[in-house]
């Protein structure tokens, strides 16, 4: 009995739960509200979180490397003094190719749409196309034609592609997204795009102005002679209406910081003390301050002539701390900060509420490429003086409005001139020692410069690890090597050593 009584209760309950999960589905689905995203949805957050990569990385990585700051200390781990651990590679790897994900969503759903939104597809190849270099001129060979397949391809072990073709599909990405603005670009959500608040003309810029960047990156490699040096001319001189670039501040790629929502700077959330803790290398400071530059004494600003950066004089003085100073050796009892909110600096916003400091990519920047393309003699629709004097001038004026002064006379008064008649490497470290200061806060611009050109002319010092050798590159996350290792021994294999020295592909002559 008791048996045939268990047997009862069991059938009995099988027909108890089909009777539940009947129509289950549709009895938990609210039919107000749509389980489908739309392209617009995946914007704001994934330009909020990359922008938030880049700047956590600057600080931390490009900044010390590049002379910008130095982390005051003895132990081990500082990057200033090329000593680092293999975990930091986690950070931008991990960071860049989540957003990819979002990236690539937006895209797939502007092509699901019924009106199939050319605007937003185009947008996702840009950012994509941005993050994609990133992560390429960081580590050199990486995924990107399987990568961000695993949940629709289920290809959980991408291989590796040579930097090569990488930029190769960077390039298709980029003109494609400019095609698709240029014949067919249709209206999006303002208040989704937190970057131009709609404005398409000004994402086909960006896009362009991307563009030129990398090309310029790889315009000394012989084996793609015969595409970039040509692209660079048609984008600046034989093709200009097809490839509208940035002409001026108001196209200016920045991510501006509200302080409202999720529009709060990644710097704010860093300890004040822990902001402070990491001086001005000498570097970066000396020349501002010996230039009289606008960007570093704004009287108007503090008080006491702090900077809208934040930086206040010490003893009516700004004095930076030499890079890569041997271990015990240290005693800076007077040095410049980034400093936080201050009482006694008088300062009003520093660069941790500084809305501008979420920079993708300036005018100045664009300026630069321009002069190095006519000092180089790719184009001859302006001069790579006036260029450069644009570039330099633009720049104060991002985060100076209100200067009246002009570059040339502002940098004469430093005995600092344009000579045409200078060798072509003077006029070069020129170039590059301004462009270094246009560089500031855009993402690790400064270290893929420096390792493309050797400009600018950093001081080595005493207690420079690896054998005083700039780094080349960060190495691959530890776990790539168990959870892909076939394709990680391959990459390893076509590029080299997975060392901070191994050089990648256009770092090679």
């Amino acid at each position: 009995m008791k048996i045939k009584y268990l047997i009862y209760i069991l059938v009995a309950g099988v027909f108890m739960l089909q009777s539940c999960d009947k129509n289950f589905e549709e009895l938990n689905t609210d039919p107000t509200k749509t389980t489908e995203a739309y392209p617009k949805q995946f914007l704001a957050n994934a330009l909020i979180n990359t922008v938030n990569y880049n700047m956590t990385r600057n600080r931390t990585f490009n900044n010390e490397l590049m002379q910008v700051t130095v982390s005051i200390g003895d132990g081990e781990g500082k990057v200033f003094r090329y000593d680092f651990r293999r975990n930091m590679s986690d950070y931008s790897w991990n960071g860049h190719y989540s957003q990819l994900s979002n990236y690539k969503d937006m895209g797939k759903k502007a092509l699901e749409e019924i009106n199939f939104s050319r605007s937003y597809q185009a947008i996702s190849l840009i950012m994509q196309a941005y993050s994609y270099a990133l992560l390429t001129d960081t580590y050199g060979d990486v995924p990107f034609s399987q990568s961000n397949l695993g949940r629709d391809s289920l290809i959980l072990e991408p291989r590796f592609d040579r930097q090569q073709d990488i930029y190769k599909g960077i390039f298709v990405m980029l003109d494609s997204a400019n095609s698709l603005l240029r014949t067919g670009a249709t209206a999006i959500d303002g208040p989704s795009d937190p970057l131009f608040n709609g404005d398409l003309g000004k994402w086909r810029k960006l896009g362009n102005s991307l563009f030129l960047r990398q090309l310029l990156r790889v315009s000394h490699k012989a084996e793609l002679k015969d595409y970039v040096v040509p692209k660079i001319q048609e984008i600046l001189e034989t093709n200009t209406a097809t490839y509208p670039i940035m002409s001026s501040n108001a196209d200016n790629a920045i991510l501006q910081w509200t302080g409202l929502g999720a529009f709060v700077s990644p710097y704010a959330g860093v300890r004040v003390q822990d902001f402070r803790a990491t001086a001005i290398c000498s570097f970066f400071i000396d020349y501002l301050r010996d230039t009289n530059d606008p960007r570093l004494n704004i009287p108007t600003y503090g008080k006491n002539g702090t900077t809208r950066w934040g930086i206040a004089p010490v003893s009516g003085d700004f004095v930076g701390v030499p890079s890569g100073y041997a271990a015990g050796s240290e005693d800076f009892s007077r040095m410049s900060y980034f400093f936080s909110s201050d009482q006694n600096s008088g300062s009003g916003n520093t660069l941790q509420t500084e809305p501008l400091t979420g920079i993708i990519m300036n005018f100045s920047e664009v300026q630069f490429i321009k002069a190095e393309a006519a000092l180089r003699g790719w184009i001859s629709n302006g001069t790579a003086e006036n260029f450069f004097y644009s570039a330099v001038e633009n720049d104060i004026k991002l985060w100076v409005p209100t200067w009246t002064s002009n570059a040339k006379d502002h940098l004469a008064e430093s005995d600092i001139f344009w000579n045409e008649k200078a060798s072509f490497n003077n006029k070069l470290a020129l170039l590059h020692k301004l462009k270094y200061f246009a560089l500031f806060l855009v993402d690790m611009q400064q270290w893929y410069e420096y390792r493309r050109t050797g400009y600018p002319v950093l001081s080595k010092g005493a207690g420079l690890k690896n054998n005083g050798e700039m780094p080349a590159r960060l190495q691959y996350p530890l776990y790539v090597q168990s959870s892909n290792p076939t394709n990680y021994k391959l990459a390893v294999q076509e590029q080299g050593a997975d060392e901070i020295n191994t050089k990648v592909w256009w770092q090679k002559p």
